[in-house]
């Protein structure tokens, strides 16, 4: 039994370890020190390159469940990072290069891994891991965009807007309505009068922006244009933009408002919403400060912020199964920010994922199909969910896990009942899924 990993990072590092913990002869390729971006300072695997924090180890936190589980299922990742946690208050933080270089003796030191040195630039035969990180060499990039179907299925992400949850939105301010009533009314709309737009307006275009690191493209804005940016433009640039009151009458006034901030469905089931033109490079808590002055969005729960950089990933849900494989040619699998997944924790649970799952097929046993009502099971189903339609990135979420079946007052202790709900199903599920 036999596997290739591309990419010796958090992910690909995961996934190869989980192959090998299973019996797996695997080569992990890594092209460093051979090769570098600017992202990296060291030569070890698993380089943090943006933060030192694995973020919330809280159980009230959707993250913190994530590692939890992963923790409970032998993740390499995660337990190198309890070896080397700093103090963080509630976050998982850790030491760095300490880290890092754990994972890499780990790495190097498993009898089942043999490291090749090296820029990849084609698919190799046999089952194949893809985890090349979000900023794959350019050769790999091209290689891909071949077998995907060029620039249909290889994107590149430069904008996202803020996502909030459909039960944080004050209905009692907005209103569903489609422009002009022409089609279905699939949008909330979010009105406000001059006053209050005019204040939003005045803060938005003086908002602190987030720092453009020195590894990221910065001919990023060129073809998407930050809301802020907009702002500055003029006080009725975003009128005449995405905040375009024209067709959508308020039911309650029977006028079209002065600004209308629009949200749209990110997923089948509504409970996610995207605010429509809010591409930004806000500082996150900017974020919350400036667009929380929108009233149906005075209580609003963020569940992703709005990011701008540059980033390569997939159109997964066309492209990939609830096992991170590819549909059309299913020996070879991705797993990390490639396949739409944000975030460190994340992109470790969809190495963890491809690598016991691949491990599976190959001694001929069925999938273990971790369900959606675990983070592991969800994160997997929502990047292979054909359902959402202009995909983006996501970092874990309880907007993403089936409510419980019954009330529980207060957010806390809605989401500790989510988490525990789901360490139960992974308790079961960890002597069939567990190495031998």
């Amino acid at each position: 039994m036999q596997a290739t990993v591309i990419g010796a990072g958090l992910a690909g590092c995961e996934a190869a370890w989980q192959l090998a913990q299973r019996g797996v002869s695997v080569t992990l390729c890594e092209m460093k020190p051979e090769k570098k971006i600017p992202a990296h300072t060291t030569d070890y695997f698993a380089e943090l390159c943006c933060s030192n924090s694995l973020r919330s180890d809280q159980l009230e936190n959707a993250v913190g469940l994530l590692k939890e589980e992963l923790r409970r299922l032998g993740s390499l990742i995660i337990a190198c990072a309890d070896a080397t946690r700093v103090p963080a208050g509630g976050a998982l933080a850790v030491d760095r290069e300490g880290f890092s270089r754990l994972v890499t003796e780990k790495i190097r030191s498993h009898p089942n891994i043999t490291l090749q040195y090296g820029e990849v630039t084609t698919i190799p035969e046999g089952n194949v891991v893809v985890a090349s990180g979000p900023l794959t060499s350019d050769a790999l990039a091209h290689t891909l965009g071949n077998l995907l179907g060029g620039d249909t299925t290889l994107n590149f992400y430069d904008a996202a807007a803020p996502l909030v949850s459909f039960d944080s939105v004050d209905m009692n301010s907005a209103y569903f309505a489609s422009r002009y009533d022409k089609g279905t009314p699939d949008y909330i709309n979010c009105p406000m009068d001059k006053e209050e737009y005019l204040a939003f307006w005045q803060q938005l275009k003086d908002a602190q922006e987030a720092e453009v690191h020195g590894f990221e493209d910065g001919q990023v804005f060129e073809g998407c244009m930050p809301v802020e940016v907009m702002a500055r433009r003029g006080e009725d640039t975003l009128r005449y933009g995405p905040l375009k009151p024209r067709g959508l009458k308020d039911p309650k006034t029977g006028r079209e408002p002065y600004a209308v901030v629009q949200l749209r469905k990110d997923n089948a089931d509504g409970t996610i919403y995207n605010l429509v033109g809010f591409q930004t490079h806000l500082r996150w808590p900017e974020q919350r400060r400036v667009f929380t002055m929108i009233p149906a969005l005075k209580d609003a729960k963020f569940l992703r912020y709005g990011v701008m950089h540059r980033n390569t990933y997939l159109d997964s849900p066309r492209l990939l199964d609830r096992y991170y494989r590819l549909k059309k040619e299913p020996r070879i699998c991705f797993a990390g920010q490639m396949t739409g997944v944000e975030g460190y924790v994340e992109s470790c649970a969809s190495g963890f994922l491809v690598g016991m799952e691949l491990a599976r097929r190959l001694q001929a046993q069925p999938p273990a199909d971790f369900p959606q009502e675990t983070a592991i099971g969800a994160l997997g189903l929502y990047v292979s969910n054909e359902s959402v339609g202009v995909f983006q990135p996501m970092n874990i979420n309880f907007g993403i896990i089936p409510p419980l079946d019954h009330r529980v007052k207060g957010k806390r202790n809605k989401n500790a009942e989510l988490s525990a709900r789901s360490l139960q199903i992974i308790d079961r599920m960890r002597q069939e899924v567990l190495p031998e």
